[in-house]
């Protein structure tokens, strides 16, 4: 396992603290979030210089662009409490320390910067050393954001984010990490590129049919009617976890596409094909395969959340700091899954689940929790993260990112990670955990298949 060393710790506050900062009351797309964790990513850029440089220079530069950008936004410093006014609204309220923790260490030798960065498998406990980890703030709360920073020296520099999901969904998160890179790489937000400002105003979110109080009540009860889980068997070792990662070029999925959509018009189907809907099932297909399903299982199920925000009547500004997704269910036979044209029969079910979209965004909302725990024991796979994201634009001064990892993905058997690729524009980068044994059958058909393209 990779140890660090850890430098310093600092509380970053933001660098004007505004008295008139208002409560903030979680919607019913936040709420949703109230129990899981965060979303954890690490970018890692090229640095080629000593560890007394990085301290003298290139650290004060990130912390005090850091402060600045925190202003913009301070929900990442607050804490979730309930309404004094009323206990059932769960509210973003002002924590005592008003700071995000940042850790700064240094990277033991232990391991290579060009070995961490690799696509190839490697093993997870190596990662994991560089995710921060959410604490708490002085008041006892749950804190909602951490960063970390990791040394290299003379090799490159890790910056590490965590952020509970209920302050907001990954496409907020990116609009931060992106914001205090640009502050940090241009010294302010005065640079015509500079990300716009970001809204907190959960008033912009339309829930007309009171679907935080429904979402709420549906919460409490599933909690109040499950059973606790079983204790785990510690005599039983769970097996070593490795992530790696695969790519789809352009031409790649170009291919992929124009199969689908050929396929599906003789067959008389209209079919949404798109970049992701083609990644997503070559994946699936992937996964099953490795996990060694039975062809005899009847269904197979894939969950992806989908952005609300300019589906929604009026629209919500793309630049809303919140949770703005939906869950997205896609069912299909497995028996036609792992046939010979099962990347087209499960690009057509995902098409099939987007364009279902059109009849109603929020269409079943208030019992979108409880089909998500109905289909978990039927092990579906799951997406994190987007190629709409542009992780690999993130620049802090550093140039363009050496690699990104969605660390998050391992805490969900069955997640795999998108995001566009780091190297070929067009291309498409998927992410997965798995123990040795299953990440070498999903590469053997991730691979072979890509023979046939």
């Amino acid at each position: 396992m990779a140890t660090i060393k850890i430098l310093d710790q600092i509380h970053v506050s933001p660098s004007t603290t505004s008295s008139s900062d208002p409560v903030v009351p979680l919607t019913f797309f936040d709420i949703a979030w109230l129990h899981t964790g965060p979303v954890e990513r690490l970018f890692f850029f090229p640095y080629n210089n000593s560890k007394s440089h990085f301290l003298s220079t290139s650290l004060p530069s990130l912390t005090s662009s850091l402060s600045l950008t925190l202003q913009r936004f301070h929900l990442l410093t607050c804490h979730v409490t309930t309404s004094p006014s009323d206990p059932a609204q769960y509210i973003f309220s002002p924590s005592s320390s008003n700071s995000i923790a940042l850790t700064v260490a240094e990277s033991d030798g232990s391991i290579y910067f060009e070995e961490i960065v690799s696509s190839d498998p490697r093993d997870l406990s190596k990662l994991d050393p560089l995710v921060p980890q959410l604490g708490e703030s002085d008041d006892g709360t749950a804190a909602l954001a951490a960063l970390q920073i990791t040394i290299f020296p003379n090799q490159g520099i890790c910056i590490g984010v965590s952020i509970h999901h209920v302050v907001c969904d990954d496409s907020a998160s990116i609009h931060f990490v992106k914001s205090w890179a640009a502050a940090c790489r241009d010294n302010g937000f005065d640079s015509e590129s500079a990300p716009v400002p970001p809204i907190h105003d959960r008033a912009v979110v339309p829930d007309p049919n009171g679907l935080y109080f429904k979402s709420l009540s549906e919460m409490r009860e599933l909690a109040s009617n499950g059973p606790p889980p079983p204790p785990p068997d510690l005599s039983i070792k769970p097996p070593a976890l490795l992530m790696a990662t695969f790519s789809l070029s352009r031409d790649q999925i170009d291919t992929l596409k124009h199969g689908v959509a050929d396929t599906a018009a003789s067959s008389g189907v209209l079919v949404h094909s798109s970049s992701f809907t083609v990644a997503c099932a070559y994946a699936w297909i992937c996964l099953l395969k490795c996990r060694g399903e039975n062809p005899t299982k009847e269904t197979a199920h894939l969950l992806f959340s989908v952005d609300c925000r300019a589906r929604l009547t009026p629209p919500v500004p793309v630049q809303y700091f919140g949770n703005c997704l939906r869950p997205c269910f896609v069912e299909a036979t497995v028996k036609d899954l792992l046939s010979e044209n099962g990347v087209v029969s499960g690009a057509i079910e995902i098409g099939k689940s987007i364009k279902g979209l059109e009849n109603g965004v929020l269409d079943g909302a208030e019992l979108w929790l409880k089909k998500i725990l109905s289909i978990l024991p039927n092990q579906p796979m799951s997406i994190g993260g987007s190629p709409r994201f542009r992780v690999y634009d993130v620049d802090f001064g550093f140039g363009k990112p050496n690699k990104v990892e969605m660390l998050s993905i391992a805490k969900t058997p069955g997640t795999v990670s998108l995001s566009e690729s780091g190297a070929k524009e067009g291309g498409i980068e998927i992410g997965v955990v798995l123990p040795r044994d299953e990440i070498e059958r999903f590469s053997s058909c991730f691979l072979g298949g890509l023979k046939l393209i």
